[in-house]
């Protein structure tokens, strides 16, 4: 989006009912970008009812959290002046399917709760889960309201590409996900590519409004030492399937004790991971999941940050790590292991180095930086390149004027 492409200030206020599988105080890609969002919008006096499970991700407790993880039936009011409705969950550990089962669970109890929420003029239902997908389709319909489908991920591509669904034959799965994408009155995605795979597929009011964050709520980092006998490198996020860490591992191995990788955060293949350091020998350290000023002092050590996502998956052509916005931001040199529109991004704010998933290639590029270490030096344009295009302040303003026109013409229908 261009300086002179911005989003006019929102018009007037609406009420907005929200449900999604995340929310306050959980730590999640959804919490996050929708904190953020909520934010925005109660700073215009948008009326905002969230429903979603008492609190227990990613371990699927509820004592991980403080009262503010909210009473199951009850209200609560959120950190922005937003009307909490909690639901029910099942406690559950890390196996896909038992959270699967929970998913179902909850978004079984969104409908009825939905339908108490305050009066509203539009749903938002923020997907993967495609349980609260259901819920939000049914309660629109039920309470006569416009329906926005959220697609945060590319589903259902992202499936058929991690071989949850296969064969030639489309399954109930994704019968499922056309039916409800085709239906809705508008469905956002985060990214271009993806929004113009679903207009292909013939399907309308397509939208997109990428991820981001508060570019003023960060600081920026000073300039990495340009003398240091070892090359710091930082991977922060999900240690997962979709990642394929293992390529890092192998490169890190490649290069030696030149330098030290170091992975932040947890997921399904973390002990998969630890063990192929071991046996390579690799110069790895993997530490738990961080927060707040941990994060900022973790990014401040760093002299580039790993953003990776693997090759073989088509739908992660249209895929951006959300951990990329943050890493331009901060000005910290991104080595970026990705294709399509990620790579596009990255280049486009000259914000570090695009690689292929190749452990050989991606040793010689960390060799190459830490024989030179000018190459680490960023200029600001990254900084400045998140600011224009995806600061929840520019952001919002967009989302809020595409629901106001789809109230509009909602109310003209009618």
């Amino acid at each position: 989006m261009r300086n002179d492409d911005r989003p006019a200030e929102p018009r007037q206020k609406i009420r907005l009912t929200l449900l999604t599988h995340s929310y306050w105080p959980e730590n999640s890609p959804p919490q996050r970008r929708w904190s953020a969002l909520v934010k925005e919008f109660s700073r215009h006096e948008w009326d905002i009812d969230v429903v979603t499970p008492v609190a227990h991700s990613p371990a699927g407790r509820r004592k991980d959290f403080s009262a503010s993880g909210g009473r199951v039936l009850r209200r609560q009011s959120g950190p922005h002046g937003e009307k909490v409705h909690r639901v029910p969950f099942l406690p559950h550990g890390r196996r896909h399917l038992w959270r699967l089962i929970d998913q179902c669970f909850s978004a079984m109890w969104t409908v009825p709760i939905g339908l108490f929420t305050r009066p509203s003029d539009v749903v938002v239902v923020t997907v993967p889960s495609l349980p609260m997908m259901a819920s939000g389709y049914v309660l629109s319909r039920l309470r006569r309201l416009p329906l926005v489908l959220e697609m945060r991920d590319a589903w259902p591509d992202l499936a058929r590409d991690a071989r949850l669904v296969q064969g030639s034959v489309k399954s109930l799965f994704e019968v499922f996900a056309d039916f409800v994408q085709r239906r809705a009155d508008l469905v956002v995605t985060v990214t271009d590519g993806f929004a113009d795979v679903l207009r292909a597929r013939g399907v309308k009011n397509v939208a997109t409004i990428s991820n981001g964050l508060h570019v003023d709520s960060l600081p920026v980092l000073p300039t990495p030492p340009l003398e240091r006998d070892v090359l710091e490198v930082l991977y922060l996020g999900n240690h997962g399937e979709s990642q394929n860490l293992e390529t890092a591992i192998r490169a890190s191995a490649m290069v030696g004790d030149r330098m030290h990788l170091h992975m932040v955060g947890s997921g399904s293949r973390k002990a998969g991971l630890q063990k192929l350091a071991r046996e390579l020998k690799a110069p790895v350290t993997f530490h738990p999941s961080l927060h707040g000023q941990d994060v900022l002092d973790r990014y401040s050590s760093a002299d580039t940050c790993l953003v990776s996502l693997r090759d073989d998956w088509k739908s992660f052509e249209t895929t951006i790590p959300s951990k990329t916005y943050e890493v331009l931001a901060l000005g910290r040199h991104a080595t970026a292991v990705v294709l399509g529109e990620a790579a596009r991004l990255i280049t486009e704010a000259d914000g570090g180095d695009i690689v292929p998933n190749n452990p050989k290639v991606l040793a010689d590029l960390w060799r190459s930086m830490a024989d030179d270490r000018s190459r680490l030096v960023r200029t600001g344009s990254s900084r400045a390149w998140v600011q224009e295009h995806a600061d929840y302040g520019v952001l919002s303003h967009r989302y809020m004027n595409l629901l106001l026109d789809l109230v509009a013409r909602d109310g003209a229908r009618a």
